[in-house]
């Protein structure tokens, strides 16, 4: 089964507020992520590092 992080991992690992983090989401950039049951927002882990790698490697 896939891992999922939280909007506030993310966070936390990215060293910002969670409410940047919305705000990147509502402008569709950031991580991918899904909504869960209940519109709970979630962070495929692989989907997460993949985007923190791409990241990497931008002039």
């Amino acid at each position: 089964m896939p891992a999922y992080l939280t909007p506030e991992e993310v966070a936390e690992r990215l060293r910002l507020s969670p409410r940047t983090l919305s705000n990147w989401r509502a402008k569709g950039k950031g991580p991918k992520c899904i909504r869960i049951e209940g519109g709970r927002v979630r962070y495929p882990e692989a989907d997460f590092i993949d985007w923190l790698r791409e990241l990497e490697q931008q002039p």
